[in-house]
């Protein structure tokens, strides 16, 4: 084979082997923000709560990075401060959908019948309801608050990761390995835990990334709304309903907490999808 019939093959190699810089860019976002999460004290000095009058409704400069709010409270340190809630929230509720889905997607794809229909019908039901008017509805049984918000928000994502679980677990159910395994004398849960679901888990753990941002919008949009913490926790969907009102006069307010949403939800996106792209090409293989 002649060289230039190799370099073809070389090019793709080295193509698939590089790290595109968009995901870098995005675990870069996702770290920063876990590190706010974990530790704010190391990023900003200011109080998230208190503020000084006098220096109410500052714009951004090189003390006040995002400027002050209308109680002279540092905009900047809210939103770091603020992450933790966001974030908690966020894990909170997809842990819900993906325990929950996981199980059930699992009970339908492998014992068939009238359980799959069941959790069909569940499945189609809890699609047909928009999320938001099904977290509002779970909040106002549960009251209101950032768990609560967490676990509403994550009631809504059940419907898709039990749809995901059980198209996976149908899959691997016919593979030989699993057959092999039920032919050797295995019990039926045994394999189902330890053949069945871990190897049904990968395009699963991806939709978990792709989750992390959605949870990360309702839940910013229910304290939005009014309906997650209550004030004055800094939770980034309640700093955007508090600068509302001052947009004309004071748009960063609103603005940069905005920004971050935004930023954090598609880094959370992209790794997503990286995840999945490898999960299908490890399937393939």
């Amino acid at each position: 084979m002649t060289a230039t019939a190799l370099l073809p093959g070389l090019l793709r190699s080295t193509r698939r082997r590089s790290v595109s810089p968009t995901l870098v860019l995005a675990w870069v976002v996702v770290a920063v923000v876990i590190l706010w999460a974990i530790a704010p004290g190391l990023f900003t000095h200011y109080s998230a709560t208190s503020g000084v009058p006098q220096d109410r409704l500052l714009p951004p400069d090189a003390q006040h990075w995002f400027g002050t709010d209308q109680l002279g409270r540092d905009q900047y340190s809210r939103v770091v401060h603020g992450s933790i809630h966001s974030l908690s929230g966020a894990v909170v509720a997809v842990a819900v959908g993906f325990v929950a889905g996981s199980l059930l997607g699992l009970l339908a794809g492998s014992l068939g019948g009238l359980v799959d229909i069941v959790i069909g019908r569940v499945v189609d039901v809890l699609l047909s309801v928009p999320g938001l008017l099904l977290s509002l509805t779970v909040i106002i049984l549960l009251g209101f608050g950032t768990v609560h918000a967490a676990i509403a928000v994550g009631l809504t994502s059940i419907a898709s990761f039990t749809r995901l679980t059980r198209s996976e677990v149908v899959g691997v159910r016919r593979s030989d390995y699993v057959e092999a395994a039920f032919g050797s004398g295995g019990r039926r849960w045994s394999v189902l835990f330890r053949h069945v679901l871990p190897n049904s888990l990968g395009p699963v753990l991806a939709l978990v990334a792709l989750q992390i941002g959605t949870a990360i919008i309702a839940i910013s949009t229910l304290g939005f709304l009014g309906y997650g913490a209550p004030p004055p926790t800094p939770e980034w969907g309640l700093l955007i309903a508090d600068g509302r009102n001052y947009v004309a006069t004071s748009w960063w307010l609103t603005t940069y907490p905005g920004i971050v949403v935004v930023v954090v939800v598609l880094a959370a996106n992209r790794i997503g999808q990286s995840l999945g792209r490898r999960g299908r090409q490890g399937g393939s293989r």
